[in-house]
Formats: C-alpha cells, sequence, structure tokens
C-alpha cells in the first residue's frame, strides 16, 4: 500500500502535488524513459553506415533495421492503451519494461542481419509503451493546472532529446563493436527503466472493460495497415517509389486494410476509435498541421546530416553541432514549460514557424566548403522551434479533446503519436525523394556547362593528372583518375545545390504554413469580435 503523496509548501506550492524531492524523482523517470525510447531508433537510423559492415550488409539491406523497428510501433499504443485501463496501469507498466529488457538483451546476441531484422521488429513492438510511460511519470508530480503546460513541455523534451544525444554518443559507441556496444546501451537503459518502474509508482486509475470482442478485428486491421505504410516509406526512396512492384503491392494492402477498420469502427456501437471525429474539421486541421511540421522539420533529421555525410564527414566532426541541437532542445523545453498556457498556441506557432523559415534559409546558402561551425545558429534555431511548437500542439488538441469528453482522449492520443512517427517517416522521404530530384537537375546541368567549357575542364583535368603524378606513372591511368575525379566533384556540387533547393522549399512550405495559421487566427478573432459586438450594443 502506497502512501499519500507530501503536499510541498512554500514557494512551489500550486506547481507540485508532492514534495519536491519526489517530484525530481518523477521528473528524471520521465527524463530517462524519454531518452531510453529516442535512443532505440535514434541510434540505428545515425549509423547505418556503420552497421553495414557489422552485418556484411548494403546499405539497402541495413534500412531494413529501421524499416522492422518502426512497423509496430506506428500503431501499437491504440492497443496498449486499452490494455492499460483494462488491466491496471501498474501491470502495463512492468510487463511493457519486461518486454523492452528482454527484446533489448536479444540484440546482444544477433550475429546476422535476418535475425537482427527479427529482434528489431520485437523491439519496436516493446519500445512502444515507453513514450506513454515518460509522458505519464512526467505529468505525476503536477496539478491539473500545470499538467498541460509545464508537464507537456518537459515529457515531449524528453523523448526528443533522444536524436541529437544519439549523435552525440555515436563517436564514442561506434569506435569499435559498434551494433554490441549500442545494445549493451540499451540493455542497461531498460535496465534502469525497469528498476525505475518497480521503484516509483504511479497513480492507479480506475479499471474498466474497455476491451471488445471486435476490437481483435479492428485492431489487426489498422496495424498491418499502418505497419504497411510504415515499411514503404522507409523503404521507397531506396528501392524507389516506381521500380520495386512489392512497394505497390503493400502500399494496396495497407489502403484496404486501413478502410476495412474504419469500416467496421462507424457500424459500431463502441468503436475504438472515432472515425467521424477523428474526420472532423477541427482533428483533420490539427493532424495536417502536425504532418506539415513533421515535414517541415525534417531538415533537421535529413538535411543538416545528409548533407555533411555526403561531404565525406562523420558523427564525430558533427558533435558540436548535435550539442548545440541538444541543448537548444533543452532550452525550448524549459521556454516553453513557462510560456505555454490556454490561448497562446497560436502565437508559439507562429513564432516558431519564422525561426523554422529563418533557419533554413541559413542553410539554403551552404556549399562544398560548409562544415557544421557554419550550420551552428540554424540548426539551433531550429531545434528551439521544434521544442516549444509540439507541447503547444498537443495542448490545443488535448484541450478539443477534453471538450467532447475523456472518452475522446484515446483517440486523439492516436492521432497526436501516428501523426508523429509516421510524419516525422514520411517528413524524411518526402525530403530525400525531393533531394534526389534535384540533384539529377543539377548533375545534368553542370554536366552540360562542363562540355561547353572545353578549355577550362581541359584545364581542370590538366591540374588533377598532374597531382597524381608520383602516384601513378602510367599517362593513361592517369588521365583515367582525373576524369574520376572531376565527376566526383561534379556530384559534390550538385548534391550542395539540391540540399539547398530542399532547405529553401522547406522554408516556402513553413511560410505557407505560415500565412494559413495568422489567416486562420485572424477569422476566429473576427468571429469573437463580431460575436461580442451584440452583447455589448
Amino acid at each position: 500500500m502506497t502512501t499519500a503523496p507530501t503536499p510541498p509548501t512554500g514557494a512551489l506550492q500550486g506547481w507540485l502535488v508532492m514534495s519536491p524531492q519526489r517530484a525530481a524523482c518523477y521528473i528524471a523517470a520521465s527524463f530517462l524513459l524519454g531518452i531510453t525510447q529516442g535512443l532505440g531508433l535514434s541510434l540505428l537510423s545515425s549509423n547505418l553506415t556503420q552497421l553495414q559492415g557489422d552485418f556484411g550488409a548494403t546499405q539497402q539491406e541495413a534500412l531494413w533495421l529501421a524499416a522492422a523497428y518502426m512497423a509496430p510501433s506506428a500503431s501499437v499504443t491504440l492497443a496498449l492503451i486499452k490494455i492499460r485501463n483494462q488491466f491496471g496501469l501498474r501491470r502495463f507498466g512492468e510487463v511493457a519494461l519486461i518486454g523492452f529488457v528482454v527484446s533489448a538483451l536479444l540484440n546482444v546476441w544477433i550475429t546476422d542481419l535476418h535475425s537482427g531484422i527479427a529482434v528489431r521488429f520485437m523491439s519496436g513492438l516493446a519500445a512502444a509503451p515507453i513514450s506513454t510511460l515518460a509522458f505519464l511519470y512526467m505529468l505525476e508530480p503536477f496539478p491539473p493546472a500545470r499538467k498541460l503546460s509545464v508537464g507537456l513541455s518537459l515529457a515531449l523534451t524528453g523523448i526528443s532529446i533522444g536524436t541529437p544525444l544519439s549523435r552525440v554518443l555515436s563517436p564514442s559507441l561506434m569506435d569499435t563493436d559498434s551494433w554490441f556496444h549500442s545494445t549493451l546501451l540499451e540493455l542497461g537503459l531498460a535496465l534502469l527503466c525497469l528498476a525505475v518502474v518497480f521503484t516509483l509508482p504511479l497513480a492507479p486509475v480506475p479499471r474498466q472493460k474497455v476491451i471488445e470482442r471486435w476490437d481483435f478485428i479492428s485492431y489487426p486491421l489498422i496495424a498491418v495497415g499502418l505497419g504497411g505504410l510504415a515499411v514503404v516509406l522507409v523503404m521507397g526512396k531506396s528501392y524507389w517509389w516506381f521500380d520495386a512492384e512489392w512497394l505497390g503491392i503493400l502500399t494496396l494492402v495497407s489502403a484496404i486494410s486501413i478502410g476495412a477498420a474504419i469500416v467496421i469502427e462507424l457500424h459500431r456501437t463502441r468503436p475504438l476509435l472515432d472515425v467521424r471525429w477523428l474526420f472532423s474539421p477541427a482533428i483533420l486541421q490539427f493532424a495536417g498541421a502536425l504532418i506539415v511540421f513533421r515535414i517541415v522539420l525534417s531538415e533537421q533529421a535529413s538535411g543538416a546530416p545528409g548533407l555533411y555525410l555526403a561531404l565525406g564527414l562523420q558523427n564525430q566532426q558533427m558533435q558540436g553541432l548535435f550539442w548545440v541541437i541538444l541543448l537548444c532542445t533543452i532550452a525550448g523545453g524549459l521556454v516553453s514549460a513557462v510560456i505555454l498556457k490556454p490561448g497562446r498556441e497560436h502565437a508559439i506557432h507562429i513564432v516558431a514557424l519564422m525561426l523554422i523559415i529563418i533557419g533554413a534559409l541559413i542553410d539554403a546558402q551552404s556549399t562544398s566548403q560548409t562544415r557544421p561551425e557554419q550550420m551552428l545558429f540554424s540548426q539551433g534555431l531550429i531545434a528551439f522551434a521544434s521544442a516549444i511548437f509540439l507541447p503547444a500542439a498537443l495542448a490545443a488538441g488535448l484541450m478539443v479533446a477534453l471538450k467532447r469528453g475523456p472518452q475522446y482522449i484515446l483517440s486523439f492520443v492516436i492521432v497526436f503519436l501516428t501523426t508523429q512517427r509516421l510524419g516525422g517517416i514520411a517528413g524524411t522521404a518526402v525530403f530525400q525523394t525531393v533531394m534526389q530530384f534535384r540533384l539529377d537537375v543539377h548533375t545534368n546541368l553542370i554536366s552540360a556547362h562542363l562540355m561547353q567549357g572545353g578549355q577550362l575542364v581541359a584545364e581542370r583535368l590538366q591540374t588533377y593528372a598532374a597531382s597524381l603524378a608520383q602516384t601513378l606513372p602510367d599517362a593513361a591511368a592517369r588521365q583515367a583518375q582525373a576524369t574520376s575525379l572531376l565527376s566526383q566533384a561534379v556530384q559534390k556540387e550538385a548534391t550542395v545545390l539540391a540540399y539547398n533547393d530542399v532547405f529553401t522549399l522547406i522554408a516556402l512550405v513553413a511560410a505557407c504554413a505560415m500565412i494559413i495559421l495568422i489567416a486562420h487566427w485572424g477569422v476566429i478573432w473576427l468571429r469573437s469580435r463580431h460575436a461580442s459586438e451584440p452583447a455589448n450594443g
């Protein structure tokens, strides 16, 4: 039997519902859970090139490790929330963490790609509850008035810092035996999380029978649909969208599965998801805003790291950049915790979009000589913008759901987590695809320009050949190598120009989103003003 928490006194009264020492433990537990969940996928996706060597796989084959992780996590939260409500919060947390520890332990003994894919699927399945637990532990010490401001801001910050932290830790983990060291870290964090859940109990919630027979039909259809979409979005660019027949088949199967689930849910008295509400204008607007924002944020997830990898830099050379991103994410979360209040969401979103526009336009001036030190300011702005945008969006959405009743919280949480996970994958897929199109365009333009500049090209080839004179005595070999070096230079410059085009496009998308948001805000203000005029008159 747990004792009632001791309420705080003095300056912290009204901010906490327990003693500051106990509250600090819950906040630290939430950050531990959030970081553990964030590192699970980020360490893998940040180091796919190094992991290819561990598994003897191509880049395309290694990408299946990320796809296997994302497939179950796209939908499993839907089932877990109902399981939690029916079987109890404590049992939910303990069973979820035990499964996570088992999957992390299995990762240590992986020796080949096929077993790695199977275990990463289990890891994605087991890691899905961790983000929910991170939210619950962060909300626990705060009163209701602070849960939607301080609690949400800090919880999302803890979940968000896993990605930059993975880049900071990667150089040390990936020096030798990279897979073993990263999985050993994941196992250690899983054990710490398990100890935390057993030591710090969450406030119990009333149990209720919420799982119904039709859930066993609806949920598998939703899982197949969302999981299939996750695989298509992760692997689409690698196999190319229209070249691999199985991508089209999997997309069709996903669409049919989701469509069948929607039909079933529309005809249920107590549906797993209230589809009509999910397709209401307010929720569609909320989901659309989140997806657009996730696509815009791909500038940081795929943009800067992708550019520097193309320029030949490694994680160690980008470590300082990701330290700045990490610190700015934390700073943004703290600022959000202080300023977030009902009615301020639109203003916060506009400020966040302005910061992203500025950061993306600065990055769009990159050259082949640009190094991480030149992107510290711009990437810091984008990280700060992300940290203040998401809590405001989540708080606004939760208020919409609460107006309809507590039973709508489940549907809203699904919308938020699905848009975050699938939106993040979709953003990366869109970024990489547009970048590939622009790369082809710039490569052709530069090649055509070189064909017209015969004398300059000849001089450049002679320069390359002269630099190889001491290592390649054969003139024909020097000429061939010089041609190869020129081709590599063309590819590098075309890549930089392609990234600049996408950075500019992201700034334009963010600008359009900001204009729409300002217009929407203006319409709401005019309606409220007209509604108040008769009362004043």
